[in-house]
């Protein structure tokens, strides 16, 4: 079935703005590219605000909606090591497994989340903000919960983290292929998910054993 026109206004919008950024592309580009001419853009969607705007909402409300399903069954778990492992877990394996642009994920939609957080456009960074903050903030209380007593700052630091390794594992695969000399597969996403969730596992457990270490410390000098 042919896709609309809207639908496919929207989907040169992505692969434009994943190329290019959205500073560069303009509203005559994407028509261009779509075969049709600026009046149907402003007429589907007023703005270049807006259509970026929906593209956020589209790809990211599925994904958005798993890991909060997956996130309200990790925080069931009573043993704190097993729900940061699971509480990754519903961060990470929706990325992966929202593998289409139509439900939430794709390598090209990844690749101009990338492009678009370090442009810093202030259209766009609203537009992402909207689209993840209140997600992210749920997260990180999640993740602060599994290791009690460790500074904020040092868990919304990792999560970052967590988010440039997600990143670059669904945008740059063949990078791993590469380095490795073929010894590891970029394209293996099981693999993939495992790796990232299980180097932040440690990284945010490393918390606990600073804040162990910085107690012990504080012990031996009251001694």
């Amino acid at each position: 079935m042919r896709p609309s026109l809207r639908e496919t206004l929207l989907r040169n919008a992505v692969s434009l703005f994943s190329r290019s950024g959205y500073n560069a592309v303009s509203l005559r580009d994407i028509a261009k590219a779509s075969g049709a001419n600026v009046g149907s853009l402003t007429y589907h969607f007023g703005s270049k605000a807006n259509l970026l705007r929906e593209i956020y909402e589209r790809h990211t409300k599925p994904m958005n909606a798993r890991r909060l399903e997956l996130l309200g069954e990790a925080r069931r778990i009573s043993n704190p090591d097993e729900r940061l492992m699971a509480v990754l877990r519903a961060y990470v394996v929706p990325a992966f497994t929202s593998s289409t642009e139509g439900d939430g994920g794709g390598a090209e939609f990844t690749r101009m989340r990338a492009v678009l957080s370090a442009e810093g456009n202030a259209d766009a960074r609203e537009i992402i903000a909207d689209a993840f903050d209140e997600t992210s903030r749920l997260f990180i209380e999640a993740l602060a919960d599994c290791v009690p007593g460790a500074p904020l700052e040092g868990v919304v630091w990792r999560s970052q983290f967590l988010l440039g390794a997600l990143y670059y594992a669904l945008v740059n695969p063949e990078r791993v292929t590469r380095l490795s000399g073929g010894a590891a597969n970029g394209e293996d996403q099981e693999a993939a998910v495992n790796q990232i969730v299980e180097a932040s596992y440690a990284s945010f457990r490393s918390l606990s054993a600073e804040l162990a270490a910085s107690d012990k410390s504080m012990k031996k000098g009251r001694n």
